[in-house]
């Protein structure tokens, strides 16, 4: 049998490695119509942003050269996004998939590689207590939960559990 080991998880299945590259301002409108998708934002906790809020955050990202940004190609298309960066001293990681593409491994494949790339340990990830997928995709990384926070979160008009979850 063989382990799951990042590596491994990064080549595994028939699609081998996603495609990890550079976010270029092309993939824009693509990320903007991922993060709008109701099922999505809902499973995450994470609400849409308006085209100027989404804008802005994106303008940062790009000229943030502390932060680790990548977008997901799948057969040539734009699947998602994928990120590391700092954060209350922790370095953190985050992506988000476009739900066309949920069930494929791209999550996992594209978090691995990313954790290939990224060489600081340890990383960190807060995660919806709710998004079990993602939280499956963490823990086949190599993250395991370290932490927890609850809070009431007005966009969402109720409380949110959050897991902390950590790759040593």
């Amino acid at each position: 049998m063989v382990e799951d080991t990042p590596r491994n998880l990064a080549t595994r299945g028939s699609l081998a490695r996603v495609l990890l590259r550079d976010v270029t301002e092309t993939d824009l409108p693509d990320f903007y119509q991922h993060q709008r998708e109701p099922e999505a934002t809902e499973m995450a906790l994470f609400p849409a942003r308006d085209r100027d809020a989404f804008d802005e955050h994106w303008r940062k990202v790009l000229a943030n050269d502390a932060v680790t940004k990548k977008t997901i190609v799948h057969e040539g298309r734009v699947a998602g996004n994928i990120g590391c960066w700092e954060q209350d001293g922790r370095r953190l990681v985050g992506y988000w998939i476009g739900k066309e593409f949920w069930g494929k491994g791209l999550a996992t494949r594209a978090l691995a590689e990313l954790i290939e790339e990224v060489k600081t340990r340890p990383l960190h990830a807060w995660v919806a207590t709710t998004n079990v997928g993602s939280i499956r995709v963490l823990e086949k990384c190599g993250f395991v939960a370290t932490g927890s926070r609850s809070e009431f979160d007005e966009r969402f008009g109720r409380q949110i559990k959050e897991l902390l979850l950590e790759l040593a």
